[in-house]
C-alpha cells in the first residue's frame, strides 16, 4: 500500500468518525433540549456529554483539517515566494506544526493522559475516567505528525520533478 493510498484511508477514516461524532451530538443536543423545554425534566447527562463530544470534534477535526492543508494560516509570505524559498518555508512550516503537535498534543497530552489515570479522575455525571475524554488529544496529535510529514514529503517530491 503507498503512502498515497494510506493517507486516503486515513483521511476516510477520520472524516467518518467526525460524521458520526458530529451526528451523535446533534441528537444528544437535541434530546436535551427536548427533555428540558418540552418534557419539563432536564436530562442530568446530556450536558456533559455534548462538552465532551465537542472536544473530540475539535481535536479530530483539527488534525483531519491539517491533512487537508485547510487549516487557518497567514499566507502572506508564501504567496509571494516561488519555487525553492517556497518550498523551505513550506517545509519549515511544517517542522514547526509538527514540534508543536510532538510536543504539546502527544507528549504534553499523554502526561495529561497519564495523570488522570493514575489519580483515577471520574466526570462529575457520566463517571467516564477523564483519561479516556483526554486520549483524543495525543490521537489528534499524532495524526498531526504523519500528516505533517506526508506534506513535507509531497514538497520535496514536488520539487524534484
Amino acid at each position: 500500500m503507498t503512502n498515497l493510498t494510506f493517507k486516503s484511508r486515513l483521511d476516510k477514516i477520520v472524516a467518518g468518525a467526525l460524521i458520526i461524532l458530529m451526528a451523535l451530538m446533534v441528537i444528544n443536543v437535541t434530546w436535551q433540549v427536548m427533555s428540558r423545554y418540552i418534557f419539563q425534566n432536564p436530562s442530568s447527562f446530556t450536558d456533559e456529554l455534548s462538552r465532551y463530544m465537542l472536544i473530540w470534534l475539535g481535536m479530530l477535526g483539527a488534525a483531519y483539517v491539517a491533512g487537508q492543508d485547510q487549516h487557518l494560516a497567514i499566507d502572506i509570505l508564501p504567496r509571494k515566494l516561488n519555487g525553492i524559498p517556497k518550498m523551505r518555508l513550506m517545509i519549515l512550516i511544517n517542522l514547526l506544526v509538527l514540534f508543536f503537535a510532538l510536543s504539546v498534543m502527544v507528549l504534553g497530552g499523554s502526561n495529561l493522559v497519564y495523570i488522570t489515570f493514575i489519580l483515577q479522575q471520574k466526570s462529575a455525571t457520566l463517571q467516564v475516567p477523564l483519561a479516556f475524554v483526554y486520549t483524543i488529544i495525543p490521537i489528534s496529535g499524532l495524526l498531526v505528525i504523519y500528516y505533517q510529514i506526508f506534506s513535507i514529503k509531497d514538497q520535496l517530491k514536488t520539487q524534484k520533478a
